[in-house]
């Protein structure tokens, strides 16, 4: 047990963010967060590659983050794209790097309904609702929102939105005015970011890697990282994924199940990159 101790103090325990973050993602990377503290690593790689995701399941990772800072180092390493939550996320990790052309950014809020009263009426079909206030049935996709219901759910998504600012503006040190000048829904490049402070430096995962180990005084050359999942049972690791069986229609499915369990939520979500667009 000691020796097995002992090693992990040589390693950098790995979680990856993968997608858009919902309930699932937030359940999987909270188990591995609690593992990187059982097992006493002395520092985290965090890798994110998603476009956002809802503000409760982003918030949640990130305050699980900040818990395990207290006991370890965390470097965010940001893929593809780590845009919108996928930032707020990284905000958890005390260094950040991001490769050059890496899309980040889309700092803001999305609330999205959908009004189908025109095609509802065309096709004769209307709904009768009984509710027990003026607002009980705000963003229902029969009918177009009152302007009493337009500002209830812009103040909801104006104080979502600041607190994404204030999040950002405490981990990166910069002011709330300084974050407001580029957190306007824009995305930005990696290089970019850099310059406006989000994240530290450029480079690849490897070089984020690197810096994790040297952070904590190990040798960049030997150290290794652990990548920290969900277990699968011996079967599961023989079968091929249902991804690997069919990835387009899984991409398609899970976004569709995204969109379902999401709608009427607040999004910290880069949506062009989301829909395919």
């Amino acid at each position: 047990m000691v020796w097995l101790l002992t090693r992990r103090r040589k390693q950098i325990a790995r979680i990856e963010i993968v997608g858009a973050i919902a309930s699932g993602t937030r359940q999987r990377v909270l188990k591995a967060l609690e593992l990187v503290a059982e097992r006493r690593y002395p520092a985290l790689l965090l890798r994110i590659d998603s476009p956002g995701g809802t503000v409760g399941d982003s918030q949640e990772i990130y305050a699980a983050l900040m818990r395990l800072r207290s006991k370890l180092k965390i470097v965010a390493s940001f893929g593809n794209i780590s845009a919108s939550g996928g930032v707020y996320v990284g905000m958890g990790a005390e260094k950040i790097v991001a490769n050059p052309g890496t899309i980040t950014g889309s700092i803001g809020v999305i609330l999205r309904g959908n009004n189908l009263e025109r095609l509802l009426d065309k096709i004769g079909i209307s709904f009768k609702v009984i509710k027990s206030g003026p607002y009980k049935d705000i963003l229902a996709f029969d009918r177009d929102l009152t302007p009493a219901e337009t500002d209830i759910l812009q103040s909801l998504i104006d104080t979502s939105y600041q607190q994404f600012v204030r999040t950002v503006a405490t981990a990166r040190h910069l002011s709330e005015d300084a974050v407001r000048s580029f957190a306007d829904g824009r995305i930005f490049t990696g290089e970019q970011a850099r310059d406006l402070g989000v994240v530290d430096r450029l480079g690849t995962e490897e070089d984020a890697r690197r810096w994790t180990a040297e952070l904590v005084d190990l040798d960049p050359d030997k150290t290794k990282c652990v990548t920290l999942d969900e277990r699968k049972s011996p079967l599961a690791r023989l079968l091929p994924s249902r991804q690997q069986q069919c990835p387009s229609w899984e991409a398609v499915k899970d976004w569709v199940e995204f969109e379902l369990s999401t709608s009427g939520q607040p999004l910290w979500l880069y949506r062009p990159q989301a829909i395919g667009k």
